[in-house]
């Protein structure tokens, strides 16, 4: 089953990432011998979730590129340059989804994301995690999702030839995604 995004949003109760409990997590392989892992630290984001049709429901995340952290100051300073992420003129990371197939257990999520000004479609495989009630009282949802992009499809090519042969950079990055969400409007 799957929809556009435009009809997603009719019927469906919106909920609202909690930034201090989803994580964006990325790896790319650094010499080819080994992976250098960070996270973004600040992201906001609305899931429009239809209980009776999965299918029409949608994402919109919205990321700060200066909050990339691989726990290295000199390597982030280098990530938020123009040979990458370019923060000064590109602020933001973004996905929207444009449809969702599947079922909560086990779903796939098309959409458009955007990076340094350069959008591609991505598909997520993800699931829900699971439901519960914090003790203020508030219901939360989880849910994971990863996929696998081509830096280079978004103009990311900045790199370095090893003397040994390779590169400094790989060019595929994985992205894992941790989030939980509250009813829009219970934020606080």
């Amino acid at each position: 089953m799957s929809t556009t995004r435009a009809a997603a949003t009719t019927g469906t109760t919106p909920w609202t990432l909690d930034p201090a409990h989803s994580q964006v997590q990325f790896g790319v392989r650094h010499m080819m011998i080994s992976t250098v892992k960070g996270q973004f630290t600040e992201l906001e984001g609305t899931v429009h979730l239809d209980e009776e049709e999965f299918g029409e429901s949608s994402v919109e995340v919205t990321i700060a590129t200066a909050s990339i952290d691989t726990g290295n100051e000199d390597r982030d300073g280098h990530l938020k340059s123009g040979d990458f992420l370019a923060v000064e003129e590109h602020p933001e990371l973004t996905f929207r989804s444009t449809s969702v197939e599947g079922t909560p257990d086990d779903f796939r999520l098309h959409g458009e994301l955007t990076i340094r000004g350069t959008t591609r479609e991505v598909t997520l495989k993800g699931e829900e995690l699971g439901r519960g009630t914090d003790p203020w009282g508030n219901p939360r949802v989880g849910f994971e999702a990863s996929t696998k992009i081509s830096r280079k499809d978004f103009g990311l090519t900045w790199n370095q030839t090893l003397e040994t042969g390779g590169v400094l950079v790989g060019d595929e990055v994985k992205i894992a995604i941790e989030v939980q969400a509250i009813p829009a409007g219970d934020e606080g």
